[in-house]
């Protein structure tokens, strides 16, 4: 007994040595000078003059966070729902915040296709907390559900469509997979992040994210022993457009993400078992031109796991001006009505 006793010992501090080799040595350096390689113009362009201004709402630990609501024009109604928009929860990407869906929640709204919320996540916009960091994996979707819960209060009856734009896709996708996946009649998912090796996804999402992999990979050896005292360390940087960070919004970029932030913001490491809880409808929309993803590997990645999505690949469309696209207002309208009525 003895021997195993002290062969347990050794083996554990031979993974805790490990797990300190791979954090310590692959620690975050400055980007310097880097590309541009997912172009911003499509947001940083845009005219803001009539954009809702932030509200609060108060998450299960007492934090104020925001949202901006975009209300419905107006609602054909259905027997089901009568008179009731859906409500459409969009969740933005990496580095970002709910700035970026202005174009198409003012679309859909004055259309009357949905009642639009779009929060910035914890981490993120212009004045939060703590950028780049949660306290604990899991809480983005925890504050999400916390959103839902204040907005069945002020819009009682309607059906929640759960949305986002690449980490803000993902997202959707881990709560799919969680245990608030039932809260949502259905997810919108605009070019999703899956995973850094899903087949949809390009090195380093074509270039946009400079990841320190061993130390995310010692990070996550140790929260394997249920040991996360270390998960506040940053783990990824963005290259965000020196354009954008020398611009008027430059200060509300999020430029970097510790490992309980970026862990949060993305579909679990088996991100198949959540794309199998993916069982409401669900439509998915990316552009072929995609500078971080590969667009045609979505539907044979995701269909291998649920069926119960649709899929549409627009040309000519990047990973941010699919957000501007004419074109995505119109599926997106469209298939908010199909579900209404179905």
């Amino acid at each position: 007994m003895k021997h195993v006793g002290k062969f347990l010992l050794i083996s554990l501090a031979i993974y805790l040595g490990i797990t300190a080799v791979l954090i310590l040595t692959d620690r975050p350096t400055s980007i310097v000078n880097a590309d541009e390689p997912i172009a911003f113009e499509a947001l940083t362009g845009a005219d803001y003059d009539e954009m809702p201004d932030l509200q609060p709402y108060t998450a299960r630990d007492g934090a104020e966070l925001s949202y901006r609501l975009y209300e419905s024009a107006h609602f054909p109604g259905n027997s089901e729902f009568p008179g009731k928009s859906p409500l459409l929860i969009l969740l933005h990407g990496s580095g970002w915040h709910s700035m970026q869906f202005y174009p198409l929640a003012k679309e859909l709204s004055e259309a009357g296709a949905a009642t639009v919320v779009t929060p910035d996540l914890r981490g993120h916009g212009f004045a939060p907390e703590t950028r780049g960091d949660v306290a604990y994996i899991g809480q983005l979707e925890d504050d999400l559900a916390d959103l839902i819960a204040v907005l069945e209060v002020q819009f009682p009856g309607a059906p929640i469509i759960v949305g986002g734009h690449s980490s803000g896709g993902g997202l959707a996708v881990r709560f799919a997979g969680g245990e608030y996946g039932e809260l949502a009649d259905g997810f919108l998912l605009l070019a999703p992040f899956l995973k850094y090796n899903a087949p949809t996804t390009r090195p380093n999402s074509g270039g946009w994210a400079q990841p320190n992999s061993r130390r995310i990979a010692g990070l996550t050896m140790l929260n394997n022993l249920g040991i996360h005292w270390f998960d506040g360390l940053t783990v990824i940087q963005f290259a965000m457009p020196s354009s954008v960070l020398a611009g008027p919004l430059g200060g509300s970029a999020t430029t970097a993400y510790s490992h309980r932030l970026n862990s949060s913001f993305a579909p679990r490491s088996k991100y198949g078992r959540d794309l199998t809880a993916l069982t409401q409808p669900f439509l998915l929309v990316a552009g072929l031109d995609d500078e971080a993803f590969i667009a045609e590997q979505y539907k044979p990645t995701i269909s291998q796991y649920t069926n119960s999505g649709s899929y549409v690949l627009l040309p000519n469309t990047g990973h941010i001006d699919l957000l501007t696209s004419p074109e995505l207002t119109t599926f997106v309208a469209d298939w908010l009505g199909n579900l209404a009525t179905d």
